[in-house]
């Protein structure tokens, strides 16, 4: 099946008034992520991301298998998630969510009205710098629980340190757009640094990763490794819907094309952003660790290598907090 950007828009109608159909419990519903930006296919697979809206409701997430390279990820979010209204723009995720999703069922104008909110003063700067600073702030906090006490190695260890890389750059990305997604995570923080006259910050970022010196054939073996600690995950009792077992070859064959990228260590984000989450899921005695822990040093986020990992996350996260008070001088924030 040919899949275009077309047909992903018209799954995701179709699905929304299906759903609708069915659940009159629902009051709200829209698409968000790489269907609306333009760029929704990764070797050949894609998700259609949905929210729907409930008056009241646990929030919670599910995938549907459409086919092997296309999957629904849709999450189910109560009305209170999204007032008051306003101060969704100061939201990282929720108010740049909003602010460019497309609603595609609205009968109470509920998102007519929070969208509007929201995008009113958005790109104000107080406003931009409500959403990038506390990710900031999160990621030096973190490297302040690092150099007060020292860690244990380890899945929970190796997942801070992402979420710390995750959270600055997302700071940066805040600057001039949207948080960044999962798998071009790398590649369009490029055009991010880019975009607030940094290009220095995507090798700089590159470098913490482990990443400075890999080459593709070094990432490509390490692949089979990644898809044995999936694969174990899928088959526990309770998989986190994150590594869902439908969202396997949409990681899989992102990585494929990501090494044929211009520089194929961008495919470092997703691979091992996932391998972490899946060595975290496993008992410490499963075999599928072993290679992980072993690329983990390799790549010296754990073991001796990690106190250069965490220098160097201390520099940078100087240069960014020096980035953001010139940009807060300039724009009047």
């Amino acid at each position: 099946m040919r899949i275009t950007r077309e047909l992903l828009l018209k799954i995701a109608e179709d699905t929304v008034a299906e759903r609708t159909r069915s659940d009159t419990n629902i009051i709200g519903a829209f698409l968000i992520g790489t269907v609306l930006d333009g760029e929704p296919l990764l070797g050949g697979t894609a998700d259609i991301d949905l929210v729907f809206v409930y008056s009241d409701v646990n929030q919670y997430r599910e995938v549907v298998r459409l086919t092997e390279d296309v999957h629904l990820d849709i999450l189910h979010h109560g009305k209170k998630e999204y007032e008051p209204a306003r101060e969704l723009r100061l939201s990282p995720w929720k108010g740049t969510t909003i602010y460019a999703c497309k609603p595609l069922f609205d009968p109470e104008h509920f998102l007519d009205f929070t969208q509007a909110s929201v995008r009113g003063l958005f790109h104000h700067p107080d406003n931009v710098m409500g959403r990038s600073a506390p990710l900031l702030e999160a990621a030096r906090s973190t490297w302040i629980g690092f150099h007060n006490n020292p860690p244990e190695y380890g899945p929970e260890q190796v997942w801070d340190f992402l979420i710390a890389l995750e959270n600055v750059a997302n700071a940066v990305a805040c600057l001039s757009g949207s948080p960044l997604t999962e798998r071009r995570f790398l590649i369009n923080f490029s055009a991010c640094a880019e975009a607030v006259g940094y290009s220095g910050l995507f090798p700089g970022l590159l470098g913490l990763l482990g990443g400075a010196k890999l080459d593709a054939d070094d990432i490509e073996s390490w692949l089979l490794h990644w898809e044995e600690a999936y694969d174990a995950v899928v088959e526990l009792a309770r998989p986190p819907v994150h590594l869902h077992q439908h969202r396997r070859a949409y990681y899989r064959r992102a990585f494929n094309e990501l090494l044929t990228a211009d520089y194929p260590q961008v495919v470092l984000w997703p691979l091992m952003r996932t391998w972490t989450m899946a060595a975290r899921q496993l008992p410490t005695e499963a075999l599928p660790l072993i290679a992980w822990q072993r690329v983990c040093e390799h790549l010296r986020l754990t073991g001796d290598g990690f106190e250069e990992r965490l220098a160097g996350l201390d520099a940078y996260l100087d240069r960014v907090e020096e980035i953001f008070e010139k940009w807060r001088q300039e724009k009047g924030a």
